[in-house]
């Protein structure tokens, strides 16, 4: 078929080639080892960063912005680097340009720094492509070496987070790259260093009939059948939804930050926001690249669908069966390999959080989110206190403060590892320095296999979790997608087409998943459910008090 000829709904936007396909199959991230540039003090683990990139932060109004942009210049000149500001929409800015303010109140002002081979052929200086991590060491490095009083510990000895803490170096860290991705087939997950980027993908010669399937225990929540993506039928009646008060009421409001949504018969206009703006412009992806659109965009020719084509519909799903009352925002932060900056989270979130103030405050173009939902996360390779940049805390404890209570997944690796922005919160025997406060909630989310009595075997558990819910062998809905998988057996009789059930055959609607990416918006719904009917206005204080009394419910509800 000619690219002209190609139409909405097919397996790929109009008008792409093989060109696109392998370009958006690029991953830009790279694994941090652990053993480069080390630094005394400092312990690191593996994580998933940009290679070229850092994110610089200094106050509401920017004021620190400018000495840590000299920092990290003075570092990457040692490597011959160089570096250019530009904002998260983007935008470059020049040395002399004033940096622009937070659009949030009370949010820190972030650009991000790139790294660039400038002086490759210097003498003595290696014309090595950028590495944020051994700039960022650099960093801290000359910091330590700068401070004439560390901050030491109770046994005296130099307590190196609390240190770069005191002397701003807190505010630098790398651009992290995120996953939405729910339980896959590969056993290589996030924690360890064989990720989507790497050759074990679903295209590689490692399928089913290899020991890394049924036997793995964790994986086999990953097939159709077990837990993994396949078409259901639902046969129940369609969900109900409440009337409202015109005027004196208004529908609780849930946020998923996710891949988008796409149409379903549960899922239309009035019920689901797919176009979220602020001051006209909208707000996370929109372009093309819509796995909820076209579920095969990127990788070989191979016959399956993308791993993640669905992922955000299936959460909007779920928030609908557990608060059918409630409105969804679908903003698309993730692209079709489930794959979010950091940077382009913590912009969005910004937008998210403007606003919610604006509504709160009555100022124009404002709008409510009560629940936000954050399927998708990452692990930090160095969470102890001082050591990593709280940006994205700052930013969600804004929303928090407005009266939104923030939502997360735990993560799918099985193990008890903290993830971000899960962590994100005082939690018991923590070392992150973050102290409770009274705004709404930050909940961390677990997921339990169908019977509620038992966590699920692929579900990340820990203190930092702090609320299980069902996440495995979970139904909702999917787009109408049919992919390349086939039923595999046909034998028409009588003028009836009979096959057996087609893995990739969701043309019915429906299909059944597993991972903790959809016990928090069973959560999160729970929560927005609690919440019905709202005042039509509402300021933070009292949305943080009533928010405060839903939570206390669901937590306490062991049904879910």
């Amino acid at each position: 078929m000619a690219q002209d000829a190609i139409e909405p709904g097919s397996p790929q936007p109009k008008g792409w080639s093989w060109r696109d396909r392998a370009r958006g199959s690029i991953v830009e991230g790279t694994l941090l080892d652990p053993a480069a540039e080390p630094l005394e003090g400092i312990e690191a683990f593996p994580t998933v960063y940009v290679p070229h990139r850092l994110l610089v932060s200094g106050g509401e109004k920017g004021e620190l912005i400018g000495d840590n942009v000299g920092r990290v210049r003075a570092a990457a000149d040692q490597f011959g680097w160089g570096v250019t500001r530009v904002l998260l929409d983007g935008t470059e800015i020049g040395d002399d340009d004033e940096v622009p303010g937070a659009r949030l109140p009370g949010a820190p002002v972030v650009i991000r720094i790139e790294l660039t081979t400038t002086d490759g052929d210097r003498e003595g200086v290696s014309p090595a492509l950028p590495d944020a991590w051994r700039v960022l060491q650099q960093v801290r490095r000359d910091a330590l070496a700068a401070v004439r009083e560390p901050v030491r510990d109770a046994n005296g000895a130099v307590d190196v987070g609390r240190t770069l803490r005191v002397a701003g170096v807190d505010g630098i860290g790398l651009d992290h790259v995120l996953t939405v991705d729910p339980i896959g087939i590969n056993p290589y997950t996030r924690s360890n260093p064989y990720t989507r980027s790497n050759p074990y993908t679903r295209s590689n010669p490692y399928t089913r009939s290899n020991p890394y399937t049924r036997s793995n225990p964790v994986g086999e929540y990953g097939e159709a059948g077990l837990g993994g993506r396949q078409p259901v039928a639902w046969v129940g009646p369609p969900l109900p939804r409440a009337a409202l008060d015109e005027g004196r009421t208004r529908r609780a409001v849930v946020a998923v930050l996710d891949t988008g949504a796409g149409e379903h018969t549960w899922l239309p206009d009035d019920i689901v926001d797919r176009h979220v703006e602020l001051d006209g412009q909208p707000i996370g992806h929109h372009d093309d690249a819509n796995p909820e659109v076209f579920p095969d965009l990127f990788g070989p020719l191979d016959g399956e669908l993308d791993p993640v084509a669905g992922h955000g519909t299936f959460i909007a799903g779920i928030v609908r069966q557990a608060a059918p009352d409630a409105d969804i925002l679908a903003i698309r932060v993730a692209d079709a390999l489930g794959v979010v900056e950091e940077s382009n989270l913590l912009r969005v979130v910004e937008e998210v959080g403007v606003l919610v103030h604006r509504y709160r405050t009555g100022a124009e173009g404002g709008r409510p989110v009560d629940v936000l939902n954050l399927s998708l996360g990452y692990y930090h390779e160095t969470p102890e206190d001082g050591l990593y940049s709280r940006d994205l805390y700052r930013l969600l404890s804004v929303i928090r403060e407005q009266g939104t209570v923030v939502v997360v997944s735990a993560g799918n690796d099985a193990t008890d590892r903290p993830t971000f922005p899960a962590s994100l919160w005082p939690w018991p025997g923590s070392d992150n320095g973050l102290e409770p406060d009274d705004f709404a909630e930050h909940i961390s989310v677990g997921a339990l296999n169908p019977s509620g009595r038992s966590t699920a075997l692929f579900s990340n558990v820990g203190p930092w979790v702090r609320r299980y819910a069902r996440g495995a062998s979970i139904v909702s809905t999917l787009p109408a997608f049919d992919g390349g998988i086939q039923a595999s057996a046909r034998d028409d009789e009588y003028d009836r087409h009979r096959l057996t059930i087609g893995p990739e055959d969701f043309r019915g609607g429906f299909g059944v998943w597993s991972g903790t990416s959809f016990a928090a918006p069973l959560v999160a719904g729970l929560v927005a459910a609690r919440l019905q009917a709202l005042p039509a206005t509402e300021e933070a204080g009292k949305a943080v008090t009533r928010a405060a009394k839903a939570v206390t419910a669901v937590l306490a509800d062991d049904e879910a």
